[in-house]
């Protein structure tokens, strides 16, 4: 497969954002309302691989006042390469030569042009006007134009936040408006069918969506303990929580799963490890290889985003089984083999993300990865743990002065190794 052309520009891109001249853009961009850039730092990368570029920023301003002082205040500031559908609250800039550089959109937090719904999920007073109840926010993940977690509780003394029950906590999604009636959708059908997803509470043109709490122990925590004995136990429930997925499921859209866009991770681990640049594109080749040799089976109800962040377990005494199935949007028809891969895949990376806090995942992993290679077309399920890891090396990048090399190289490696041992077992299969 190969690389669009604009791909091939992102890494021009990423450095240009990134970069010293990052610096004259955003101040450019500030003058324009006479804020002036003080201080700036790159707080997170997003690449979309084909999609675009977009970077966060943290900044110390100084604004004009009306009584001629100006007021020095820390600001959240964003760019981004990608073609955005609303563009009314950002400001555009063309980054590079004239004619041959990238449109780039900046916008302040919370004004994200993809997400209306942000500015008042993120202002305590507003919301509790749409809510009708006083409530204060946290703002736990924001993926630029992509989507954002807040945790809400309500601030009375009645508890519950919309009809909750746990302390008066509730969690608010926000997200396109155009992909909102999707997301709520999935939900309610998952609900019905007796999964244990997060049940929709309140859901707004604007992309809101209230979900009650989730219920459990979130399963990397499980991991991080040690499984023990109840190894097998965690990984049946797992299994049956996916067997549960109701039929329906088949009747959404396909998305392609993670091992699918193999060339397209390849690309943005190249990015970030450009010295890495031939083993990124040797690997993303010996996956697509692999894949084209094996059997994904049967196409199926996934839930296509199934790893450990996604999952609480009730840990009752004498209990193993899933309490709560967070995150999904990407319900759709797949493979089991692409689910089992992305369980199997994020756990394997575990030990070079926090190598003192996850001690005991290689004995769970060996034993999942036995257990899973019976279900499924083995030589398919490591291809694919292995275009899963790739698609997390770019995600390593994070700002702690260097230190994530060691994590996203970690994550490599391990993705070479999911590969080398798909090659062998495809090798002792024989031509068929």
């Amino acid at each position: 497969m190969s690389v669009p052309a604009a791909a091939q520009r992102e890494p021009t891109d990423v450095a240009m954002l990134t970069g010293n001249e990052a610096g004259g853009m955003l101040a450019g961009a500030l003058e324009a309302d006479g804020t002036r850039l003080l201080d700036w730092q790159v707080h997170t990368v997003h690449h979309r691989p084909g999609a675009g570029v977009t970077v966060g920023y943290t900044a110390t301003v100084e604004r004009p006042t009306s009584g001629g002082t100006p007021v020095r205040t820390e600001e959240y500031l964003c760019a981004t390469t990608a073609r955005l559908t609303r563009t009314a609250t950002s400001r555009l800039v063309n980054l590079g030569p004239p004619g041959d550089g990238s449109a780039v959109h900046l916008w302040r937090h919370p004004a994200d042009p993809e997400l209306p719904g942000l500015t008042v999920a993120c202002d305590a007073a507003r919301l509790s006007e749409r809510l009708g109840t006083p409530v204060a926010v946290e703002l736990l993940a924001y993926r630029p134009t992509r989507r954002a977690v807040l945790r809400v509780t309500r601030t009375d003394a009645a508890g519950g936040t919309g009809g909750t029950t746990d302390g008066g906590t509730a969690y608010l999604k926000v997200v396109r408006p155009s992909v909102a009636a999707s997301f709520v959708d999935r939900h309610r059908m998952l609900s019905a069918a007796g999964v244990p997803a997060p049940v929709v509470l309140r859901a707004d043109e604007d992309g809101l969506v209230l979900l009650e709490t989730g219920r459990g122990t979130p399963l990397a925590n499980m991991l991080a303990r040690g499984a023990g004995e109840r190894s097998g136990a965690l990984l049946t429930a797992l299994l049956g929580t996916l067997d549960a997925l109701p039929a329906r499921v088949l009747n959404l859209p396909a998305r392609p799963a993670w091992s699918d866009r193999a060339d397209h991770y390849a690309h943005a681990a190249a990015t970030v490890l450009p010295e890495h640049s031939a083993r990124t594109r040797a690997l993303a080749a010996g996956v697509n290889d692999l894949m084209a040799a094996s059997d994904p089976g049967p196409l199926v109800p996934t839930h296509g985003d199934f790893y450990e962040a996604n999952v609480l377990m009730d840990t009752r005494p004498g209990v193993v089984a899933v309490s709560t199935l967070l995150d999904v949007d990407a319900v759709g028809p797949g493979h089991r083999v692409d689910d089992l891969a992305c369980l199997l895949g994020h756990v394997s990376v575990l030990p070079h993300l926090a190598p003192q806090t996850y001690p005991y995942v290689p004995a769970v992993l060996e034993e999942w990865t036995r257990t899973c290679s019976g279900l499924v077309d083995p030589v398919a399920l490591h291809a694919r743990c292995a275009g899963v890891v790739l698609s997390l090396v770019a995600g390593a990048r994070r700002t702690d002065g260097g230190h994530w090399r060691a994590d996203a190289e970690g994550r490599l490696a391990r993705a070479e190794a999911w590969l080398a041992v798909g090659r062998e077992l495809l090798a002792k299969r024989g031509p068929r």
